[in-house]
């Protein structure tokens, strides 16, 4: 006996809070997913992904210096980087503001979004860290700072300061991690349609539009239904469907 599909399609979503592309590509998929039909049939999980986990959190440090010192380029360089970042963003709607940035190690943030996701929140939180981190400014590895985010989308706050204080949710953010790595995703975002296909990057709109539309007609084809039942009319509509008559059909 087959198994009939699920009518649900599930997109898990690698990415991390300290990535400026991960919230480009969260903006456009949304306007992918704003496009696709069956939109309310789609479920959205996101993952964890640390682009460097060894990261110390330091509000003193600029990220134009940061950029400069890692890819080797002048000051003057590095700030064009940022500044078509920001550009960029801006085309998705989004304020990058990297002149307040602080670095800052997401780990604790990526167990948040854990507990989150057990109380229904995650989309709205994963928005409200991303938002803290580029528009703001805000150190999203202050417990203080993601106790107070994370009230804003209705989650308890000696729920959340227990969550961080025993690391409730490390192991889940460390499972993601190594499913990532078991996919082979070497950079974020990165996104799974349905546990068959990846798309890698802030692709634009219409190409993960195309993914979704791929992925239900692959899980839901097109089934005939009453073959050999139907009228037919000067012998050209068959089966209930018509066909345009040709010229040996005329004569």
């Amino acid at each position: 006996m087959t198994t009939a599909p699920s009518p649900r399609l599930q997109v898990d979503i690698w990415s991390d809070i300290a990535c400026p592309w991960c919230y480009v590509g969260k903006r456009r998929f949304e306007e992918a997913l704003a496009k696709f039909p069956q939109r309310d049939a789609v479920d959205v999980v996101w993952h964890s992904f640390e682009l460097d986990p060894t990261t110390q959190s330091d509000a003193s440090v600029n990220m134009r210096d940061i950029l400069a010192k890692k890819y080797g380029q002048s000051a003057a360089q590095a700030q064009q980087m940022l500044d078509s970042m920001t550009q960029t963003a801006a085309a998705e709607g989004l304020t990058y503001h990297f002149e307040r940035l602080q670095v800052a190690n997401t780990f604790l943030a990526h167990q948040l979004l854990h507990l989150a996701a057990e109380h229904g929140v995650q989309a709205a939180l994963k928005e409200r860290l991303l938002h803290a981190h580029f528009s703001e400014g805000l150190n999203v590895d202050d417990p203080e700072t993601l106790i107070r985010l994370a009230a804003e989308v209705g989650l308890n706050d000696t729920l959340t300061r227990r969550a961080l204080e025993q690391q409730t949710y490390a192991g889940a953010v460390r499972q993601d991690e190594a499913q990532a790595q078991r996919y082979g995703i070497q950079g974020v975002p990165f996104f799974v349609l349905d546990g068959t296909y990846g798309v890698s990057g802030a692709q634009s709109p219409e190409t993960l539009l195309g993914a979704l539309q791929q992925t239900w007609s692959e899980r839901h084809p097109l089934q005939l239904i009453g073959v050999g039942t139907g009228a037919t009319d000067a012998g050209f509509c068959d089966d209930g469907s018509c066909a345009v008559p040709t010229p040996q059909d005329q004569n």
